[in-house]
């Protein structure tokens, strides 16, 4: 989201980045070509390349190229749309490359060790420090592609009633969005395989990123002190010139971006297409929007929780998504929920679908969150076509069809058509 003469109060703006890889059409084997995609279209070796309302941007590495609102979107409703002619215009321009667009939070096959090459243009001082303090040569740097959501804040007090409700939501939200189940072509036994290697990329800094969950901070103030001051003191030994002394350094499942008045969501694993990722968006604000109201508790309620009970959360749902078992009765009272025996993280989620977007039921969001809840999310439904032990081919069969899925902006099933 861009900087606002005025700060956007809640729920005001929607500021959404979609990141893709791209790959070869025949073998899916990943191609660092996103400078010469953006070259191709402006002539230049940019970072950023606006068109409107949408915009591209490169990523740390070379075979990423992240589709972004141009700024704070007024809705998500139709946004989809607009991401939708983007990728197909990109789809378009790989063709002379014999390559295009690759959904999901991780390629199945890449292998990251000989995969990988950094941006090397405009910022890359900033690339080259990460990578000389953490070898960005990993799964968990080189190989997650995820969906970000900035949500902006007025003032200190929208800040902190943001804040908790993003950090209590946050544990579930791998439960409709995970998308990773294969790593190194095999079944890694987790549902989003991204994300747990992502909570591991900077082990040596535990700072930067420390239990995923945020801390319970509730003030900028605050934040700045718990948060900011730990990481920037803790990096600065490993960075001498300090490059990386900045809020975006820090690798929290949603992290505060005060210099543009916004909450950014990170954990979120990219669907097989914009429609489903603005399906899945749109029932997170909802729900966080319902949350902020004080629909079922009240907000100072909901900053009772520490992150440590969240993360065990979040570690539960990481690898079981929609399955898993959750009785933490508090928790679930923040939703609404009661019961001694607990609720699942699915059953959860239909509970909230139902409760805030009830009176959407002939969208297609709702049609896509309806078959996330009765075919489970993309991690299970790709599972459900490669089985348990599949063979490099199958995965390469049926990571293609997801590619088709994008294109055709559908949602997947193995068993019938995008």
């Amino acid at each position: 989201m861009n900087d606002q003469k005025q700060p956007l109060h809640l729920f005001e703006g929607f500021g959404v980045e979609l990141e893709y890889m791209i790959v070869r059409r025949d073998d899916l084997r990943v191609l660092p070509i996103t400078d010469k995609l953006i070259y191709d279209e402006v002539g230049e070796y940019l970072t950023d390349v606006e068109f409107g309302d949408i915009a591209w941007s490169n990523e740390l590495v070379l075979h990423v190229v992240e589709l972004k609102t141009n700024g704070p979107a007024g809705s998500l409703v139709g946004l989809e749309e607009k991401f939708q002619e983007h990728v197909r215009k990109i789809n378009g321009m790989l063709l002379k490359y014999d390559a295009m667009l690759l959904p999901t939070g991780a390629h199945p096959l890449m292998n990251p060790f000989t995969d990988t090459r950094l941006w090397p243009h405009e910022y890359n001082k900033v690339y080259e420090a990460y990578n000389r303090i953490f070898d960005c040569r990993g799964h968990g740097w080189a190989n997650l592609q995820s969906t970000h959501l900035n949500l902006p804040f007025a003032d200190d007090e929208e800040f902190g009633k943001l804040h908790a409700a993003i950090r209590v939501l946050l544990p579930v939200i791998p439960a409709i969005s995970a998308s990773s189940p294969i790593l190194d072509g095999k079944v890694s036994g987790l549902q989003d395989t991204r994300l747990e290697v992502y909570r591991h990329n900077q082990d040596k800094i535990p700072a930067i990123a420390g239990k995923v969950i945020p801390e319970a901070v509730f003030s900028r103030n605050d934040y700045e002190e718990q948060i900011f001051r730990r990481i920037y003191r803790d990096v600065a030994p490993y960075d001498p010139e300090g490059e990386l002394q900045d809020e975006f350094l820090n690798s929290r499942g949603a992290i505060a971006r005060f210099s543009r008045n916004a909450i950014e969501i990170r954990l979120i694993d990219i669907q097989e297409s914009p429609a489903a990722d603005v399906a899945v968006l749109r029932a997170i604000v909802a729900v966080l929007e319902a949350l902020v109201a004080e629909r079922w508790v009240p907000v100072q309620q909901l900053k009772q929780l520490s992150e440590d009970r969240l993360a065990d959360i979040l570690l539960e749902v990481i690898r079981d998504g929609q399955e898993t078992t959750i009785r933490d009765g508090e928790f679930l009272a923040c939703f609404g929920l009661s019961g001694s025996e607990g609720s699942t993280a699915g059953e959860l989620w239909r509970h909230l679908v139902q409760e805030t977007l009830a009176q959407e039921d002939q969208s297609v969001t709702a049609d896509m969150l309806n078959i996330i809840s009765s075919r489970g999310n993309l991690a299970i439904r790709i599972l459900e076509a490669t089985g348990a032990s599949p063979t490099e081919e199958k995965i390469r069969e049926v990571y293609t069809q997801l590619a088709v899925c994008l294109q055709q902006g559908g949602i997947f099933l193995h068993d019938k058509p995008c």
